[in-house]
């Protein structure tokens, strides 16, 4: 169903919708308005489709590059499980993690992370007997602070017009919790501050610690897990695998190697795109998921109204986090090494997540301040059947982009012994990290690859190697400017930047975008 763009002659000259780019945002737009009776063409420049939740393979292993869990999706009726149902068809399949998902290591210290929110609670009690009340008072803003977005959400499918005249009542509980920074809130709850740290371990999952990052993004990721963690059985090109049927049944298709020149724009209004070779398609509605700078920049003229707004009114929100990733394929089953289902977030004995970001972003010859370790094999009971007697491991660690940057002008695998040293440095500090905590894959590991932030800036087009898009930050959540609606009539935004980071995040700004562009409630129909 996911074909080349240079293998597929009978492509129409005229499609209802063209959506460019095929993350989880882009094709969760595409597939709801297929099942709204819409021909849509998805256009990915990639070799693959999917963006952060495509798969890449060597003789003998296959790593997911973005997708290490998704929450919420063990409840048949939960909103994640609805989505994921609903534009896949009731294809995609979820394997359950178990009782515990994330286990945070803090020096010599374990905390586990129990499925279930009242797990979660009682199990932080026992760990900070101390905090009780604090505990409660935490669990407390997180479901505040959760229901507070709805509104806010909503209030970004409506129509300019509708915004302008009740968008600020429906964003004004949202904005009481978006304009505080997560350590704010917490500092007012406790001044335990291993508690806090212990709060905040997933802050990778959004890429900003606590001091910097908006308490609402927070609370919407650790909300997101507090049912658990689950994978994509048959690994995460499944999910777009399976989008990808449901938008070719209603006469679409996705298609790789289709790199978009640009969007073409008339008298103010979108009308088609010119691809890289110069053929151009025609449509009634363009949704760009390539990023809101991405789209000013590298699709739209620098003269357009929109493209000035757009840069003028961002410079206050920087680039998410960018990182480096290690993939490791090991001899043995995840049976036979005794892998584990649940992740690992490691992180230094002392100082704060701010601090331990500060020293290594001056230094990365400091202490890794985060290391996450994933491991998928383990996770996906079809694994073995892909690939017997074989395991894999991810480990991810927050890279700033300027260690890297004085070689983003050379070409892949050609970029120098100097960046080569660099990469095995750092593969071998993370390998040392697991070793410390799954000692017995000493001496399993057959093969091992580094991915640095020119790998994403290579492979998903972001200039600083970003793996959220905008940063979580009080600032991106007070911009007007992140919506479905742009400037440009018929010319709509999806992604991680509409709505939050993460697969889920890019998928609701799928619905967002549906709905705003049908003007129509689809969450009633995701639902029903």
């Amino acid at each position: 169903m996911i074909q080349s763009y240079k293998q597929n002659p009978q492509l129409a000259a005229a499609y209802d919708v063209i959506v460019i780019g095929s993350g989880p945002g882009g094709l969760t737009t595409a597939a709801l308005l297929a099942r709204e009776g819409k021909k849509v063409l998805v256009l990915e420049r990639h070799y693959t489709a999917g963006g952060f939740t495509h798969v890449f393979k060597r003789p003998g292993y296959e790593w997911d590059v973005g997708v290490h869990y998704i929450g919420d999706m063990g409840r048949q009726n939960s909103f994640a499980r609805r989505l994921a149902d609903y534009v896949t068809g009731s294809m995609l399949q979820w394997a359950d993690m178990g009782e515990v998902y994330d286990r945070v290591v803090i020096g010599d210290t374990i905390y586990d992370f129990p499925k279930g929110a009242g797990n979660l609670r009682k199990q932080l009690k026992v760990y900070f007997p101390h905090d009780k009340e604090a505990i409660d008072r935490y669990f407390n803003l997180i479901n505040e602070a959760v229901k507070a977005n709805r509104g806010y959400f909503m209030e970004k499918a409506l129509p300019p017009l509708a915004s302008k005249l009740v968008g600020g009542l429906m964003r004004q509980k949202f904005n009481k919790f978006a304009r505080q920074t997560t350590l704010e809130v917490l500092s007012r709850l406790t001044g335990n501050q291993e508690l806090i740290k212990v709060l905040t371990a997933q802050y990778g999952d959004y890429g900003l610690p606590p001091a910097a990052s908006s308490f609402v993004m927070h609370a919407i990721l650790v909300k997101h897990y507090f049912n658990g963690g689950y994978f994509p059985v048959g690994g995460s090109a499944q999910i777009a695998t399976h989008i990808a049927a449901v938008i070719a049944a209603a006469g679409g298709a996705v298609l790789i190697n289709a790199g978009v020149e640009e969007v073409i724009v008339r008298a103010g209004k979108a009308v088609g795109v010119r691809m890289a070779d110069g053929r151009t398609f025609a449509a009634n509605t363009i949704v760009s998921s390539i990023g809101i700078r991405n789209t000013a920049v590298k699709l739209l003229p620098a003269d357009l109204a929109y493209t000035r707004k757009v840069l003028a009114g961002l410079q206050q929100v920087n680039p998410s986090a960018a990182h480096c990733c290690l993939y490791i394929g090991l001899n043995g089953s995840p049976e036979e090494l005794n892998l584990p289902r649940a992740n690992y977030w490691v992180y230094p004995a002392t100082g704060s997540h701010d601090d331990n970001i500060a020293r290594f972003t001056a230094d990365i010859k400091a202490e890794l301040p985060l290391v996450y370790i994933s491991f998928p094999a383990a996770k996906d009971p079809d694994w073995s059947n892909r690939y017997p007697g074989k395991s894999t491991i991810d480990i991810i660690t927050i890279m700033p982009y300027e260690v890297f940057e004085k070689w983003e002008n050379t070409e892949w695998k050609k970029r120098g012994k100097a960046y080569e040293a660099l990469k095995e440095s750092l593969a071998r500090r993370l390998l040392a990290k697991l070793y410390e905590l799954e000692p017995q894959t000493r001496g399993k590991v057959d093969y091992y690859e580094l991915s640095t932030p020119l790998s994403t800036r290579r492979f998903v087009n972001y200039d600083h190697g970003e793996i959220y898009g905008l940063e979580h930050s009080p600032a991106r959540f007070a911009s007007k400017l992140l919506r479905p609606h742009t400037g440009i009539k018929n010319l709509y935004l999806t992604g991680q930047d509409i709505s939050t980071a993460g697969v889920m995040g890019a998928m609701a700004s799928g619905l967002l975008t549906a709905s705003a562009i049908t003007r129509t409630n689809l969450m009633k129909k995701v639902l029903a």
